[in-house]
C-alpha cells in the first residue's frame, strides 16, 4: 500500500472518528504511543508514533504482518507492558502514569482479558470458573450464580455449567472464557487471537457470541487477529505496519464484502500474517 495514501486515508479516518466521538465517549485513547526495545544505543522502535480512539460499544479488529507491532499494542493496552513514550488514557485515566496497586485495581474493575489459552482452574467447574472475578471482589454468592448462568445461557452454555474443564471441548472452555471475562462488566473486553486454538465450527460459534455481546449488551471489544474470517466480525478493522496504522477499515451491512476488503488489504501490504 502506497504509504503516502495510507497517511492521507489514517488521517480522514481519525477525522471521522473524532466526530463519532460526540456525545459518545472514548474508552480507550492512545496518542503518540512509543516502544522500543534494548538497551541504549541498541534499540529496537516496535511501535512509532500510534494514535487510536476506541469508542463505548466498538467491536475493533486490529491486524498486521508478523512483526508490525499488533501484539505489542495489546499487551501496552491492556496494562501488561508499558509504553517508551505517549500516553494511553482508559476510563479517563493516563494508565502510564498509574502505580502497580491502581494497574491491579484497573484491571479487576475495567478489563477483561482472553486469551489463546483458556486459563480455566481445572479444580472448578465451569460456573464457579465464570463466577470467579465476582467471588473475588467480594460479591453476594446468589449474585454471582445468577450473573454467571445469564451469561452461560447467552453463550449457549447452560446444560454444561457443572461440568470440569476436562469435560468440555475448546470451543466450550473458550466460550467459558469469555463468560468469565464480562461477568464484572468491564469497560473493554481484550482479546489476543481469541479463536486461535479452534477448529473453524468452534470459531464461529464464538465469534457470533462476540458479535452477539457486542450489539446486545454494548460490549466494547478489541481484538488482535491474524485471521482476516475473525476480523470480518469486527465493525472496524485497524491495519498495522512496521509499527504504525496505515488503514482503517469499516465494516458495511455485509461481512462477506467485509472479509473481501479485508483480504484486498491484507494482499497489498503484503507480509507474513501468521501469529507473532
Amino acid at each position: 500500500m502506497n504509504e503516502s495514501y495510507a497517511g492521507r486515508k489514517m488521517q480522514k479516518d481519525q477525522s471521522c472518528k473524532e466526530k463519532e466521538c460526540k456525545g459518545n465517549p472514548p474508552v480507550v485513547q492512545i496518542k503518540n504511543l512509543i516502544k522500543n526495545y534494548g538497551s541504549k544505543g541498541f534499540q529496537s522502535r516496535v511501535l512509532k508514533g500510534i494514535d487510536l480512539t476506541v469508542l463505548k460499544n466498538d467491536f475493533i479488529a486490529i491486524m498486521g504482518p508478523s512483526g508490525s507491532g499488533k501484539t505489542t499494542l495489546l499487551n501496552i493496552l491492556s496494562t501488561i507492558d508499558k509504553p517508551t513514550q505517549g500516553t494511553v488514557t482508559l476510563d479517563g485515566r493516563d494508565i502510564t502514569r498509574m502505580s502497580n496497586r491502581e494497574l491491579s485495581k484497573l484491571r479487576r474493575d475495567k478489563i477483561g482479558f482472553i486469551f489463546q489459552d483458556y486459563n480455566l482452574l481445572d479444580t472448578m467447574n465451569l460456573e464457579d470458573n465464570i463466577a470467579l472475578p465476582l467471588s473475588l471482589g467480594g460479591v453476594e454468592g446468589k449474585e454471582c450464580v445468577r450473573r454467571a448462568r445469564e451469561l452461560a445461557a447467552l453463550f449457549g452454555l447452560e446444560e454444561h455449567l457443572k461440568k470440569y474443564p476436562y469435560q468440555l471441548s475448546g470451543g466450550q472452555k473458550q466460550r467459558g472464557a469469555t463468560c468469565r471475562a464480562l461477568v464484572t462488566e468491564p469497560e473493554i473486553l481484550f482479546a489476543d487471537e481469541p479463536s486461535g486454538a479452534l477448529d473453524s465450527k468452534a470459531g464461529r460459534e464464538l465469534l457470533e457470541c462476540f458479535r452477539k455481546v457486542n450489539e446486545e449488551r454494548q460490549a466494547t471489544i478489541l481484538m488482535v487477529t491474524h485471521d482476516p474470517f475473525c476480523a470480518s466480525y469486527a465493525r472496524d478493522v485497524y491495519m498495522l505496519s512496521d509499527g504504525r496504522i496505515m488503514c482503517r477499515i469499516s465494516r458495511g451491512a455485509d461481512r462477506k464484502e467485509f472479509y473481501d476488503r479485508i483480504i484486498d488489504v491484507q494482499t497489498s501490504m503484503g507480509g507474513d500474517f501468521s501469529w507473532e
